[in-house]
This record gives structure tokens, C-alpha cells and sequence, in this order.
């Protein structure tokens, strides 16, 4: 079983480290409003779901001390784990195939974003950093660390307000949200919800930013608890058969996605 290690101390970690230091002192509430308003045009290409994971075997994720598959045996080795263990809810299959699928940030058409913007834990901005969060020392040297507005508990939020009323760290979670949502997607909030969150382990490992979510939040939290024990450990070497499993995939992205999708 492979899993997550960032105390290892080797080539790839030291990379991983200096990953993290870049995106903590990068992710600030004016990049992340940034982001989420030049990305949330949705303007750059028309493509189905199914191109858009053709696209992604182009990458690697440097982000992850395990991860050398190429995304698409990863995405199909996870959602065939969750259909193997609950082979009723269709809508988590699929949910398990496009969870990365924001990773094509990283491609020129996207505008080539680096790694510390596509990838890696997630966070929201706007309040306290929580102490959970991997190499939250290099927080100190982000600009918002600083500022009152956004260095309190609540900062800019509530309690109880909902999670999806928060400013996430920008990456590809929030970028596979957004065109899920605005493509009128007929997911679940579950599904929406595993998708957007699926890198914030300081929720769903250390049950940091409770104080954030309302009741739905607390329902789908559930699901994403399910969701993250196959994504992280479904990485095996094991190689998916692409061509064979296809057509099941096709099937349920034409139930709950429209045909050509806007990016």
C-alpha cells in the first residue's frame, strides 16, 4: 500500500518542500480572486469530458511524493475501486474519474500555470492559516499572514457560513468546480462537493475549519472521507485497461455532463 510520506528525506521530497514554500507564500486572497475570475470565464476551449483526461496523460504531479502514473490510470485505478466497493452510486464513479481533471492548467492552452498553482494541498485564504497544514512555516512569508483582516479565526467568514462561501487556495479543485458548475452539471452536491475539496486534508485529516461549514457541508464531508481513502491509496501499479472500461465511463459522463463542455 502506497501512501503519502512527505518526512522521507529524498530528492523528490526536497522538491515537494520547496513546492510547498512556493504556494504558501504565493496564495494570497488577491491571487486567488484573481484567478478565480480570469479562470471562471470559462473562454479558453470547448471539449468533452473524455478528451479532457486524454489531454492530462501529459502530466505528472510534483506535488505528490508517490504519484508517477500517468493522471488518466490514476483517475480510472481510483473510480474503479469506488465501483468494485459501491457499485450503486454511478455518480461517485464518475465524481473518482474527473476529480483531477483540473490538472490541465498545466497545459499551454490553459495558460501553462506552474505546479504551486494547479496542484498540491489545498487551504482557504481570507483567515487563519491552520496549523495543520503541511510546511505551514513558510505561511510567515505569505503577505496575508500579516494582515488583520485576514489573520483572525473567522477573517472574512462566519460561522457556520458553508464551505462554499470560502476562498480556496487556486488550483485544479476549484477549477474542475467551477466548470462543473457553470456547465450545469447534474452531479449530486456530493459529488460537487468531493471535487472541490478533495486537497483540503486539513479538513478531511485534522478536522481543521469545522467551524466554517454549515449542515450540508457536514453531510458531504461524509462522502469525501469515503472518496479520499481510495484516492490515496488506490495508486497501485495495477494498469487499467483503458479501452475495456471506456464505455461505461462514456455512459455516465453523457448522464450528467452535456456533450462538449466549456473550459
Amino acid at each position: 500500500m502506497q501512501n503519502r510520506d512527505y518526512h522521507v528525506e529524498s530528492e523528490r521530497q526536497k522538491g515537494v518542500e520547496e513546492f510547498y514554500r512556493t504556494n504558501h507564500i504565493n496564495h494570497t486572497v488577491d491571487f486567488v480572486r484573481r484567478m478565480r475570475e480570469e479562470y471562471g470565464k470559462l473562454k479558453r476551449v470547448e471539449m468533452s469530458i473524455w478528451e479532457c483526461c486524454e489531454l492530462l496523460n501529459e502530466f505528472v504531479d510534483e506535488s505528490d511524493p508517490d504519484l508517477d502514473e500517468p493522471q488518466i490510470q490514476h483517475l480510472l485505478q481510483t473510480a474503479e475501486a469506488i465501483r468494485k466497493d459501491y457499485p450503486d452510486e454511478d455518480w461517485l464513479h464518475l465524481t473518482a474519474l474527473i476529480h483531477d481533471l483540473g490538472k490541465v492548467l498545466l497545459h499551454p492552452a490553459f495558460g501553462e500555470l506552474p505546479q504551486w498553482a494547479v496542484v498540491g494541498d489545498t487551504f482557504p485564504v481570507g483567515c487563519a492559516f491552520d496549523e495543520s497544514i503541511v510546511h505551514h512555516k513558510y505561511f510567515r512569508e505569505n503577505p496575508d499572514y500579516r494582515n488583520p483582516s485576514y489573520n483572525t479565526k473567522y477573517g472574512i467568514y462566519s460561522e457556520g457560513c458553508g464551505l462554499h462561501n470560502v476562498l480556496m487556495s487556486w488550483g485544479h479543485d476549484d477549477y474542475i468546480y467551477l466548470v462543473a458548475k457553470e456547465n450545469s452539471s447534474t452531479l449530486p452536491s456530493a459529488g460537487l462537493f468531493i471535487i472541490r475539496y478533495h486537497s483540503f486534508y486539513a479538513l478531511h485529516r485534522a478536522d481543521a475549519y469545522k467551524h466554517l461549514m454549515n449542515e450540508e457541508d457536514i453531510e458531504n464531508l461524509k462522502w469525501l472521507k469515503i472518496f479520499n481513502k481510495y484516492d490515496l491509496y488506490s495508486k497501485s501499479k495495477v494498469r487499467i485497461d483503458v479501452e475495456k472500461v471506456k464505455p461505461y465511463y462514456l455512459s455516465l459522463i453523457k448522464k450528467y455532463f452535456p456533450a462538449k463542455l466549456k473550459w
